[in-house]
């Protein structure tokens, strides 16, 4: 929109534009059929595959081929936790201060605090020069030590956006300035895909742990259980051939729950757990259910198993400790793990019947 102006040598212009929380697809689609095209082999690859890590890995590779960049990185961020780890990294040469991934500990995480305020009122980064340098070095002073330390002359910065949820960030750096209005247009709208390919995954998992972890003790739980047993048996999955089976059967779960309520039992079966962890750290536990637990300890020795559960009887005589009833069945020669928890399940119950008799006044009501 050309303005007119009293001074011969002199124009001027005015550029409007509108802000809108969504994303407009109508919009988003009204690029060159170059870009389109390198966005959508970046989505075949988000979703056709079946490794999520090695898709992404493509994908981040392609971008940097795409920029003619020296480096491209993707990083997920949890600002509730204030972390940050390395998903994805491409590279054509490492700088003075060594691999990336090494440098992006914890305290990394002071700088990515500093980027939304940076590219308040944008969606992206973009750093072609030593001017744009120097203005990031009056807007954020530390990321700009940041990237002097990393040698970095030119930027492209992107957040991961899902939902209003910023699950990363991915950066190009040392790209072709000469082709920016591409790398802008072809990153716009690959970033969109690629945040809500980690939103998806990160979903899964979600679910994945739910399915499989107890979320009061934090231990594996007895759908895991039938699983690992179930692949075991049909040969999904090797058995070693020696290994362990131990059942934990938690004293005193019913009196903590009637004097103390739920919470003091709940309380109870943590500690329960963590004792077992703690004891048991070289191997898959289980709460099969209430107050029992299972242990498959995997190419343990056996005397290291029996002295783990001698340790477990001896500190259960005392009651200020966390009491169980033990019972275990090793095997040396690969035999049924059926067998095995039938047998350990019966000397639990052979040791939870010791115990009553030695300690009649804990016996349960």
């Amino acid at each position: 929109m050309p303005l007119q102006s009293d001074d011969e040598n002199m124009g001027y212009c005015s550029y409007t534009y509108t802000v809108t929380v969504n994303a407009d697809s109508e919009l988003m689609s009204n690029i060159s059929l170059e870009t389109a095209s390198a966005v959508l082999q970046s989505c075949i690859k988000l979703y056709g595959a079946t490794d999520f890590k090695k898709s992404i890995d493509e994908v981040v590779l392609d971008i940097r081929d795409l920029c003619k960049a020296n480096r491209c990185c993707l990083l997920l961020t949890d600002f509730e936790a204030e972390t940050c780890r390395l998903l994805s990294d491409s590279h054509i040469k490492e700088g003075e201060m060594g691999p990336i991934e090494n440098l992006l500990d914890d305290s990394f995480f002071e700088i990515v605090k500093t980027w939304p305020a940076t590219i308040d009122g944008s969606d992206f980064l973009m750093i072609k020069n030593q001017q744009d340098m120097e203005v990031l070095r009056s807007r954020n002073q530390l990321w700009y030590e940041s990237l002097k330390g990393f040698d970095v002359r030119t930027l492209v910065l992107f957040p991961l956006v899902y939902n209003g949820d910023t699950k990363g960030y991915i950066w190009v750096t040392d790209f072709d300035v000469d082709n920016s209005l591409k790398i802008r247009e072809t990153l716009e709208l690959t970033t969109y895909f690629i945040a809500y390919a980690i939103a998806n995954y990160q979903l899964l998992n979600r679910l994945e742990i739910m399915s499989s972890v107890d979320l009061l003790t934090g231990v594996y739980n007895r759908n895991a259980m039938n699983n690992r047993v179930d692949r075991y048996t049909s040969g999904k999955m090797a058995l070693p051939r020696k290994y362990g089976i131990v059942f934990a059967d938690l004293n005193g779960l019913k009196q903590a729950n009637d004097t103390g309520g739920h919470s003091a039992g709940d309380k109870l079966l943590k500690g329960a757990a963590e004792v077992l962890r703690q004891l048991f750290y070289d191997s898959n536990i289980y709460r099969a259910g209430g107050d029992e637990f299972m242990i498959i300890a995997e190419n343990v020795p056996e005397e290291e198993i029996e002295k783990r559960m001698e340790k477990i009887r001896l500190d259960s005589e005392s009651p200020e400790n966390i009491s169980f009833a033990v019972g275990g069945y090793y095997e040396s020669e690969g035999g049924d793990i059926r067998f095995a928890m039938r047998t350990a399940d019966e000397r639990m119950y052979a040791d939870k019947e010791r115990y009553y008799k030695k300690f009649p006044e804990r016996k349960r009501k």
